[in-house]
């Protein structure tokens, strides 16, 4: 077919106009059985749309090959044209041979708009008239899985491992770990993964035991299952964090410093390493290069609050108020709202002098620290200092039922009677 390889040639060109010309002319002289070879092809470069016409030719050919309709369907779902989709699936009836393939696609159908218990219901027919079809119980366990329900769908792929079954470009071990590893059953993940490992050692399934080993606890395995992913993809980003994590949790703190620099000397846009990579400095003691990676990954994300948050803590321990106030200023314009932070911005406005604003935000932070005994403490000399006696008095007899023995607030308090 000569005008299949000027068709690849108008393809690999990147000209639509002259590929929907060559495509009439395949629809008025060429054979059915080399249009649909050229429906095929077009379907696997991601043709879709020329797949598609080609296929409703042919259908109009042959009305009685269903096979062509459920193809057809399945391309028109993945190009967005779902009703019609829908529409050619549920006419397809439940004597046809192909009945339950349809069912198959309208499961996929559903399943990609949300509609996870009728994409489920259809699936457990097609299980009726197909039953022990590993295509079938493997995607009746990927509704499971989106459901929730992970225990259930676990025992399906455990049954599919047990059986032997083969399904083509899944490993069956792996895609069990990690439905392990999606209910927090990281133990049990754990076996599934070093198998999946024996059959084929791959940067996510590596990662994806890393990571598991990690939740569990087993931090010098996760290490190793780290450095070998590395060896292998040294651009792995994902790594560098995880392994920064498990030497935190042994507290080799410079090794985790070390580990995370290395992420960030290779990805300078993950604000995550920058953040980790400031709270570890500053449990090394390094206080300058702490702020400066939380400034990093602040200046990524501007509404990034959890390291706006450590930032503003150590401004607040250095005394820093003005640094204090604009990192506050320039939360609330990005609209940020965090009520973590109020205590510490209530007592910059305080050291400001500013003691309007110091009171506006005591008494925002009231409500979510009111039974913080060092939040109550600190509004309670506020309020004695700005003169506010009867406020004063009820927050330190709050603070007295939290904490009856602060001999400070105890002898105070007495000495109002």
């Amino acid at each position: 077919m000569t005008v299949f390889t000027d068709i690849q040639k108008a393809v690999e060109l990147g000209d639509p106009a002259r590929v929907n010309e060559l495509l009439e002319k395949v629809l008025i002289e060429e054979d059915p059985d080399s249009q649909y070879t050229l429906a095929e092809w077009f379907s696997e470069i991601g043709y879709l749309e020329e797949a598609v016409k080609l296929l409703e030719h042919l259908q109009f050919l042959f009305p009685e090959e269903t096979g062509l309709t459920v193809e057809r369907a399945v391309l028109l779902i993945e190009i967005d044209r779902e009703d019609e989709a829908q529409e050619l699936l549920t006419a397809i009836p439940e004597t046809d041979d192909h009945y339950p393939q349809a069912l198959v696609a309208l499961a996929d159908l559903f399943q990609s708009q949300g509609l996870l218990e009728a994409a489920d219901r259809r699936l457990d027919e097609a299980m009726r008239l197909l039953p022990g079809e590993p295509l079938l119980i493997q995607a009746k366990a990927e509704i499971l899985l989106e459901s929730g329900r992970y225990l259930e769908a676990a025992r399906l792929y455990g049954e599919l491992l047990e059986s032997g079954a083969e399904i083509p470009g899944v490993s069956l071990p792996e895609r069990l770990a990690e439905v392990y590893s999606a209910g927090a059953a990281y133990e049990e993940a754990l076996p599934h993964y070093e198998q999946a490992l024996e059959e084929q050692s791959h940067p996510d399934t590596l990662f994806g035991a890393a990571f598991a080993s990690f939740q569990a606890g087993r931090y010098t395995q996760s290490l190793r299952y780290l450095d070998e992913l590395i060896g292998m993809d040294p651009d792995y980003f994902s790594a560098y964090l995880l392994k920064a994590q498990n030497h935190n949790m042994t507290e080799e703190y410079k090794e985790a410093y070390t580990a995370v620099s290395e992420g960030i000397r290779r990805d300078e846009y993950d604000k995550e390493l920058f953040l980790f990579a400031g709270k570890l400095a500053l449990k090394l003691g390094e206080e300058g290069p702490a702020e400066n990676h939380l400034r990093e990954a602040i200046a990524l994300d501007p509404d990034y609050m959890e390291a706006i948050q450590v930032l503003m803590m150590l401004l607040h321990r250095q005394s820093r108020s003005e640094d204090v106030l604009e990192l506050a200023e320039m939360a609330s314009t990005n609209g940020s709202d965090w009520a973590g932070l109020y205590p510490v911005i209530a007592a910059a406005y305080e050291e400001a002098e500013r003691y309007g604003e110091a009171m506006e935000y005591y008494e925002r932070a009231y409500e979510p620290f009111k039974e913080d005994p060092g939040f109550l403490s600190d509004f309670a000399r506020f309020l004695l200092e700005e003169g506010q006696i009867e406020r004063a008095i009820k927050t330190v007899d709050e603070l007295l039922m939290i904490d009856p023995d602060n001999a400070e607030w105890l002898e105070w308090r007495q000495s109002q009677l």
